[in-house]
């Protein structure tokens, strides 16, 4: 738990955690999810010295959101993924390639 929270946060820190390895999440990911998670609350709450702006903007706080912007970026698959994608249809001159021809190549 970061330093400087309250018996509230470290529950809830806590229970998140916990939630996440009955998920099947391993046990350093759920730590991670269950900090990122009671540091926004913290940061939504006033609670933090540094707070970015998504933290204290955002219309729906992490629990409301319910995981809806998990594992979904702006900009979808990384170069990377879309060269693997590329390799596996063999697509030619793939390693030339910037994302965007990538994207094109394997029809995404």
């Amino acid at each position: 738990m970061p330093a400087g929270s309250n018996r509230k946060r470290e529950r809830q820190y806590e229970h998140i955690k916990e939630s996440s390895e009955e998920r099947g999440a391993p046990e350093g990911r759920a730590k991670e999810i269950a900090a990122r998670t009671v540091n926004k609350e913290r940061a939504r709450a006033g609670e933090s010295k540094t707070a970015s702006k998504t933290s204290t903007r955002d219309p729906k706080s992490a629990s409301e959101r319910g995981g809806q912007r998990s594992h979904t970026g702006a900009k979808g698959p990384t170069r990377d993924q879309l060269y693997e994608e590329a390799k596996k249809k063999n697509v030619d001159g793939r390693s030339t390639m910037n994302k965007d021809q990538l994207r094109k190549a394997v029809g995404r």
